[in-house]
C-alpha cells in the first residue's frame, strides 16, 4: 500500500526563547487562537500582511541575520506582530502598541 507522505516545512531560523505580551495573550485567547500557530507560520517563512519590501527584508534576515518581522490579523481584525531578534536569542508575540 502506497501511502501519501505529508511534507511539513522546515523551520528557517532560530527562534529562540518564545515570549509573548499580556496584551497580545489577551487578544489571541479572545479570538481562540492558539499563539504557536502564528509562530510556525513565522518560522516557516509565512510572513503574513507584510508588504513585498518587507517581505523581501525578512526574507533576506534569515540568512544575514537581522531582525525578522511577521503581521498577522486576526479574526476580529486585530493585528499581531511576531518578532525575532537579529541574534535569534528570542520571538516575541506582542500588539503593535506594544513595541
Amino acid at each position: 500500500m502506497n501511502n501519501p507522505s505529508y511534507h511539513q516545512p522546515a523551520m528557517l531560523f532560530s527562534l529562540g526563547q518564545l515570549v509573548a505580551t499580556p496584551g497580545a495573550l489577551k487578544v489571541l485567547e479572545a479570538n481562540s487562537m492558539i499563539p504557536m500557530r502564528l509562530i510556525a507560520r513565522h518560522s516557516i517563512g509565512d510572513w503574513g500582511d507584510v508588504g513585498p519590501d518587507d517581505a523581501e527584508a525578512n526574507d533576506n534576515a534569515v540568512s544575514s541575520g537581522t531582525r525578522i518581522l511577521s503581521s498577522y490579523r486576526l479574526t476580529d481584525g486585530t493585528k499581531i506582530w511576531v518578532i525575532t531578534e537579529a541574534d535569534r536569542s528570542a520571538t516575541t508575540v506582542l500588539l503593535p502598541s506594544e513595541y
